[in-house]
Order: C-alpha cells, then structure tokens, then sequence
C-alpha cells in the first residue's frame, strides 16, 4: 500500500509470519509495509488512521472487528495462527518473538536448500508456521540421525522430511494443507 512503511518485514502488522511465506522468499511480496506494497490493505489503512501502530495489538482497540474471522481461510501464507501468533509476540515482547521467528526462517531455509523436490515449499513452509519451535528442531535431530539419508535420492529426502513434518503435526492435530476460501 503506497504511504505504508514498516521496519519489519516479517511480521506483519496483522499477525502473518511473512518471512515464513512463499511469496515474501521468491522476492514476490516485499512484506507488510514493504514500500512497494502488494495490494491495497484495510488493515494497513487502519493503522495508519491509528498513529501508525506497527502491530495491531498496539491500538487500544485490538481486538476490533476486523479479527473476527482473520484466522478462517489461507493465502499463500497460512493466516491459522495470526491472533495466537499476535497474543505470542505481545506477551513475549517483539524481540524475542521475531529473534524466534528468525531460528524457524533458517530451519525453513535448511528444508528449502537441502529436502525440497521442487514440491515441497508450500508445505515446508506452512509446517515452519504452524508447528513450534521445539517441534522443529526435534525433526531436524532426526533428519540428522537417519544413517543412509546421504545415499537417498533429493526425491526421497523430501518425501522423509515431509513425513516427519507430516507426523509432527499429526501428534498436535494440525492439518499442513492451505484452507483457501472457496469461490
């Protein structure tokens, strides 16, 4: 949106890990308040008729209407978390959770570079969002321990770490596909 700038990129100012987005990696999206801007914003609009809020759990009146169903339906990002992801990094300060953010866009960048068949980066990228970190880490440990992971085929590396991903998520009851609005 022109006139919209923020320093962060990647959260947004809505609650979307835009760092974690496909669109934001392939340099397609500058991110919220990137200056470019990707497409005109109700809520980029409010924060600007609200001082400027960099977050939305900035203005006095978070949570307003436009949160509602925010969490109903994907992008190309998933929007499942933004009001948790929201509550997080005001609870924890938003150093601490963007200094988390970064440790899952580089786990994200480690299954890109080296697990990623050409079809895999929607759900990489959609299991970095939703899963926590803790949960991360302990697939990369065992993509780690697997003993003939070398030997495997760039195909069967990615089918390996999207089960395990797959698994992970399973345990907490998260589904790793986009819930795009139907039309």
């Amino acid at each position: 949106m022109k006139g919209f700038n923020r320093q962060n990129q990647l959260f947004s100012l809505c609650g979307l890990n835009c760092g974690l987005c496909p669109m934001f990696l392939n340099k397609n999206c500058p991110g919220c308040g990137g200056g470019e801007g990707n497409q005109s914003c109700k809520i980029a609009r409010c924060s600007i008729e609200h001082n400027g809020a960099q977050y939305c759990f900035q203005c006095s009146e978070y949570p307003c209407e436009k949160y509602d169903h925010i969490d109903d339906f994907d992008s190309f990002i998933t929007h499942r978390n933004r009001k948790s992801d929201m509550e997080k990094a005001k609870r924890l300060g938003i150093d601490a959770y963007n200094a988390e953010q970064a440790e899952k866009a580089n786990i994200l960048e480690v299954l890109l570079s080296n697990y990623n068949d050409g079809r895999k980066k929607t759900l990489f990228c959609v299991a970095v969002n939703l899963l926590e970190l803790q949960e991360l880490q302990t697939v990369l440990k065992e993509i780690d321990r697997k003993p003939d992971m070398e030997t495997l085929t760039l195909k069967e590396k990615s089918a390996f770490v999207a089960g395990l991903l797959q698994d992970a998520a399973a345990t907490k009851n998260i589904d790793l596909k986009l819930h795009k609005k139907k039309r």
